[in-house]
């Protein structure tokens, strides 16, 4: 368990390196964050508040992981397998608690969750034959899904209005579009090299 936790320099990472802790923190606050949702049960008070923080928090905390662990050399095998999980953890959570309390309908989740995981599964299988890098559809579409979901979670319609209702579901609807064309790009980028390897043989 030796190794670099937070200073740059040579020699091997350690697995308690300070990046994978970040993740590790964002992966155990997932259960909390949805307790505090679901416990809240569509009142709006405090709970409601301190869950939709603490989802705030866990998303920017992604970029803060990854840029320390780039920027520091502490990148491990560890951190590249947690890092998405929690990513997926965080915002699926998000995704189906919405759903179990009415507030987002089920397909949307449902839609979402099959293209998540199953693009995910897929690029985990496809990634000993070739490696896919998020393209900017891909990138768009996780940029998308934070604003929607930071925006659903906090309640500022007990502030704004009827208004903010509006909000929420045009940004919801961009996040679902940019979520399943970005899913159809990626099978197409994987198609195409197969494609043009049958045509050349």
């Amino acid at each position: 368990m030796s190794g670099r936790v937070f200073n740059a320099g040579q020699g091997p990472a350690s697995p308690f390196a300070v990046p994978n802790l970040i993740t590790l923190a964002r992966l155990l606050l997932v259960p909390v964050f949805v307790w505090m949702l679901v416990a809240d049960g569509g009142q709006d008070g405090a709970l409601r508040w301190v869950a939709a923080v603490i989802f705030i928090t866990g998303i920017a905390t992604d970029s803060l992981d990854g840029y320390l662990a780039r920027s520091r050399d502490l990148v491990t095998d560890l951190g590249k397998l947690l890092d998405p999980i929690a990513d997926k953890a965080l915002t699926g959570a998000a995704f189906v608690t919405l759903s179990v309390l009415g507030e987002l309908p089920w397909w949307v989740t449902i839609v979402i969750l099959v293209r998540e995981i199953g693009i995910t599964v897929w690029r985990l299988v496809e990634a000993r034959r070739v490696v896919l890098p998020a393209g900017r559809g891909g990138k768009a579409k996780t940029l998308m899904q934070a604003i929607a979901l930071s925006a659903a979670l906090l309640p500022l319609w007990s502030l704004v209005g009827e208004p903010m209702h509006w909000i929420n579901t045009a940004l919801m609807a961009i996040a679902f579009v940019l979520t399943v064309v970005s899913g159809a790009d990626y099978l197409w980028q994987a198609y195409r090299p197969r494609r043009a390897t049958k045509g050349n043989s």
